[in-house]
């Protein structure tokens, strides 16, 4: 098999979560390229149909379920409409999340929790769901973040740690689910890309934060995608359990 042939996701299933918005798009798009029919799942359905459409166009088939994955039964349902359509589930893409920056003396339980209940709780239910019908040869990347594993200047007590549980979470799977299912679990740990998230900081906080960065910029959604794209193809079967920091260098620094 030619190198650049690894990298193929033929007539894969991939479902990805967060999927009508910023880096959801970028992963839809991107699997749509290399050969995978997507399963979409988001609370914006009027955005989700934009991304579904945007895969059409690639050739590829799409399907777009309104998910709140936040609610293990709606994860499940997520999963159920996967199988029903395309009669299986390859690739799932926990990117759906959401962040805060909150005082910690002034964020309240309620803030801290749902921060967690979809960062963390609503990422582990799409896993479970999908690890429920996964065939072995499967992969499952989890959508963690640098402020997982360093800090960056907000505050951001429950963002931060419920990207830090991911990297936990990502371990533990890989090592329950390696060798008795034969599903390869790994996390991405993206730094500044540009997004709707980035687009709610405050002014002149990416520029503070451009000499941590050792390639100077802010990363394109594109290359995130490929990194997750290389972990779901045949190109990345080697490597499970692994957390990998696509954040220009902030994490060397």
């Amino acid at each position: 098999m030619a190198v650049l042939d690894l990298f193929s996701l033929t007539d894969k299933v991939v479902v990805v979560t967060g999927a009508s918005s910023g880096l959801g798009v970028s992963f839809a798009q991107a699997f749509a390229e290399a050969g995978a029919d997507l399963v979409l799942g988001a609370r914006r359905v009027e955005r989700l149909q934009e991304t579904a459409a945007s895969v059409e166009s690639t050739g590829r088939r799409a399907l777009a379920v309104e998910t709140d994955i936040a609610d293990p039964v709606a994860c499940q349902a997520l999963v159920d409409a996967a199988v029903e359509k395309f009669g299986r589930v390859d690739v799932l893409v926990n990117n759906a999340g959401i962040g805060t920056a909150v005082p910690a003396t002034r964020e309240t339980p309620e803030q801290f929790r749902e921060v967690v209940d979809v960062n963390l709780n609503g990422s582990y239910w799409m896993a479970q769901a999908c690890g429920r019908v996964m065939e072995p040869g499967s992969s499952i990347i989890n959508i963690s973040s640098v402020l997982g594993l360093t800090t960056a200047g907000l505050p951001q007590a429950a963002y931060s740690a419920s990207k830090a549980a991911i990297i936990g979470l990502t371990r533990d799977l890989a090592q329950q689910w390696g060798t008795r299912k034969g599903i390869r679990v790994n996390a991405i740990a993206p730094g500044f890309f540009t997004s709707e998230m980035t687009d709610s900081y405050p002014p002149g906080y990416l520029d503070a934060q451009q000499p941590r960065i050792l390639l100077g910029r802010t990363g394109d959604g594109h290359e995130l995608a490929a990194t997750a794209v290389w972990l779901a193809s045949p190109a990345g079967g080697y490597v499970t359990g692994q957390t990998i920091a696509v954040d220009g260098g902030i994490t060397a620094t």
